[in-house]
This record gives C-alpha cells, structure tokens and sequence, in this order.
C-alpha cells in the first residue's frame, strides 16, 4: 500500500512542476510578447515623472500592503536611472535607485543597492521580464527573494507590473502596480511653459 502512496506523491509532483513551466506566472517567455501591442523602450516608457499606485499580497494571496511611490527616470545614451520613493499603507517608507544599462537585442542589466549581483532584462514587443535576487529591510525580516518583474505597456502609456517573489522555490509574495506618468509633475511643467 505504501508503493502507491509513493507513486501517487511523485504524480503530484511532477504534475505540479510541469503545470509551473507550462502554465501560470512563471510559464511565461519573452518572445509570447514579441509581436505584441506598442513597443515598449525602457528609455522613453521610464523617463520623467512616474507615479506607481500598488498592492502587495501574501503567501495566502491576501493583500498584506498597499504603496504609492513617486519615481523619476533620467536616461543618457545606454544608461539611466530610476529614482524609487515608496509610501506603504503602514506609513513606512523605502527609497531605491535603479542603475540600467541597455545592451544588444532588447537584453539590459541593472543594479540597486538592495539586489545581490546583477539584474537581467529584456523588452520584447511591449512588455519587459527582469530577474533578480533582493535582501529583504531588516524590518522585513532581511530575507533574500528571488524576484521576478513582468512590465507590461498598454497602448495609453500605461505600465502594469506583475511580479513575484520567491523563496527556495516557493511563492512568498505578489506586486500589481501601475506607472503612468505623474499628472501632477505634467500639469507643473505645462504650468511653467
């Protein structure tokens, strides 16, 4: 009887795993994107004033924060920086800086004082992946996650962020977002032309 318990368990498992790389969040290519909607350059689509409006949701798929974060993008060439400023609902805040370097056929690297090594990247069509490991704030319990970020444009210059964080594999955490251009900064600017 315990054989079949055994086999029944290796079914579940190999089942589980297909259905992660076949189906899901984490199934996900690059090139399923690559015809799709406008073309989505990191260099014009994260430049300027940015406001992001999102949510975070636990292991159990509950909402456990919500953030609202002004962010300023500043290209020169193959190079830019994404200034992050973060305001949870708890009324903690968090500050990060992006360093993104463009390479060849849509590929890009970036780095922040938070993320362990190097972040890869790649636009295709309209939508970006990057994958990263971050350390958690001490007052997040300090965890090292395997992250990754989905970027989606839509075609009114939206961006959708998806993403996801894992731990050993499993789960831990979901961001949604959107990032538009900031109304406030634009009617600043259209006010001092």
């Amino acid at each position: 009887m315990s054989f079949f318990w055994i086999i029944a368990v290796a079914l579940i498992i190999a089942m589980v795993l297909i259905g992660r790389t076949t189906i899901g969040f984490a199934a996900q290519k690059p090139e399923h994107y690559a015809d799709s909607g406008p073309a989505f350059d990191l260099a014009t689509h994260l430049n300027g004033a940015i406001l992001c409006e999102g949510v975070i949701y636990g292991p159990l798929g509950r909402v456990a924060s919500r953030f609202v974060a002004q962010m300023q993008g500043n290209w020169s060439s193959d190079s830019g920086t994404l200034d992050e400023h973060f305001t949870y609902s708890t009324g903690n805040t968090q500050s990060r800086q992006w360093r993104l370097v463009l390479g060849e056929n849509g590929r890009f690297t970036a780095t922040a004082d938070d993320v362990i090594g190097i972040a890869e990247g790649i636009v295709s069509g309209a939508s970006v992946r990057m994958t990263y490991r971050i350390r958690l704030s001490e007052e997040a319990g300090g965890h090292v996650l395997s992250v990754t970020d989905w970027l989606y444009l839509t075609e009114n210059g939206t961006i959708i962020n998806r993403s996801q964080m894992r731990k050993f594999g499993i789960k831990v955490a979901e961001l949604v977002a959107t990032m538009r251009p900031n109304p406030s900064e634009q009617q600043s600017v259209r006010a001092a032309e």
